[in-house]
């Protein structure tokens, strides 16, 4: 059975251009990786819940931000694993700084017999659209490019 994952991208427009939201993972794997390593935040769900109420959930536990406003269906996307995201984007700001993260428990170092706790996601930044595309997995690439298609310019921008 394929993963499913969903997930949110929120937006803001800084001086007519937009900026997203993007989380880095954390734990150990990604330390050191920056280019290529960020992603939306978004999670697993099961065949009982909701898209888009699995992608509210996995932000909240993800930044400890909870989002409102018209949620923009970007579409599903195929990650070269061979899960599945369906994203949406949100027209949102928060302070990523302020940002706090659920966390997991893995053993480390590995075959060490010690667990070790880490945040599911280290950091968040706002990206303009040209550095997150650098920043933002190869897979995930397309849902910032729908993004661009979806949304709308700020009025007077």
């Amino acid at each position: 059975m394929k993963q499913r994952s969903a997930g949110l991208l929120p937006y803001r427009w800084r001086e007519a251009v937009p900026e997203f939201l993007l989380v880095h993972p954390g734990g150990p794997f990604w330390a050191k990786r920056d280019q290529g390593a960020w992603s939306i935040p978004k999670g697993l769900y099961a065949d009982d819940e909701a898209p888009l109420d699995a992608a509210k959930r996995e932000f909240a536990e993800e930044t400890g931000f909870s989002v409102a406003g018209e949620f923009i269906a970007l579409g599903e996307f195929r990650q070269p694993s061979g899960k599945s995201i369906t994203a949406w984007a949100v027209e949102s700001d928060c302070d990523p700084d302020a940002a706090k993260s659920n966390t997991f428990t893995i053993e480390w170092p590995p075959k060490s017999g010690r667990m070790a706790e880490f945040p599911e996601v280290d950091r968040a930044a706002w990206f303009a659209s040209s550095e997150a595309f650098h920043k933002i997995l190869r897979g995930q690439k397309p849902i910032i490019e729908a993004a661009l298609a979806r949304i709308s310019r700020r009025p007077g921008a």
